[in-house]
């Protein structure tokens, strides 16, 4: 038995204000940095909010170039219930792209590969319904911030 792909729904759009870089050196596989998250914005047709001034990105940068992005942090909705938020992705693309990327340039994220899988948890019964789902996203690096699209999977 096969099943035809389960359908996205836009949830929400992401936009994370990123502390500089902090470099930890080589890891058992690859170069590891943590990126601190220091806020930004959260908006969609259910979750409207902040992002909160907590978290970080842990990331492992591969030889080869690809980066396994490894986030936990939380969001304070507009009518002030707290999510958190466990994202981990990939990044990747051709080396020249990368290099402007990682310059700060504004890349069109069409160029490269970033994707990421999303669990969210809250006890506020309000926004219940996140506990039980799964979200995927597509998103972009910034000099400064990265931006999502997250969509829940029906």
């Amino acid at each position: 038995m096969r099943f035809e792909p389960p359908p996205l729904i836009h949830a929400f759009d992401l936009a994370v204000t990123l502390a500089p870089i902090m470099e930890l050196g080589p890891g058992r596989a690859g170069q590891r940095r943590i990126i601190p998250i220091t806020g930004g914005t959260v908006s969609g047709a259910r979750i409207n909010g902040r992002v909160m001034n907590l978290g970080a990105d842990w990331q492992t940068v591969f030889a080869g170039g690809l980066a396994e992005l490894d986030t936990r942090y939380a969001l304070e909705t507009d009518d002030g219930a707290v999510i958190e938020v466990i994202n981990y992705g990939l990044r990747h693309g051709p080396a020249d792209v990368m290099a402007r990327v990682a310059s700060g340039a504004d890349v069109d994220p069409s160029d490269y590969y970033m994707r990421t899988h999303c669990r969210l948890e809250t006890g506020d019964p309000r926004y219940d319904w996140v506990n039980r789902s799964l979200f995927i996203g597509r998103g972009g690096r910034r000099a400064s911030s990265v931006v999502l699209s997250m969509f829940e999977i029906a």
